[in-house]
């Protein structure tokens, strides 16, 4: 890290994106917070807060990174974003089968 605090060119910046998507309400996922540095970490940090499932994918959140807050995906994101939703789904049915277990 060079002085000041800022990192060099070599070193690699943190990025997040989070998404939202309420099929109900939705035509598609919606970029609900994005950010480099301290904001992905912050991002993170609050994901992790309210067990929110993370998921390190540097080409997708790079993709993701160039939609504006508050919108919704482009249509070329679709089948990459499936892919995601389908991991935090298999997630989510694992958590719900190891809660099961223990009840």
């Amino acid at each position: 890290m060079q002085r000041g605090g800022l990192p060099s060119m070599n070193e690699e910046r943190k990025k997040a994106v989070a998404l939202s998507y309420d099929a109900a309400l939705d035509a598609a996922p919606i970029v609900k917070a994005k950010g480099v540095g301290k904001v992905a970490e912050a991002i993170i940090a609050a994901a992790r807060e309210h067990g929110v499932p993370i998921r390190q994918d540097p080409t997708l959140v790079e993709l993701l990174g160039k939609v504006e807050i508050n919108e919704m995906i482009p249509e070329e994101l679709y089948a990459l974003v499936a892919e995601l939703f389908a991991f935090l789904y298999q997630l989510d049915q694992e958590a719900k089968g190891e809660r099961a277990g223990k009840g």
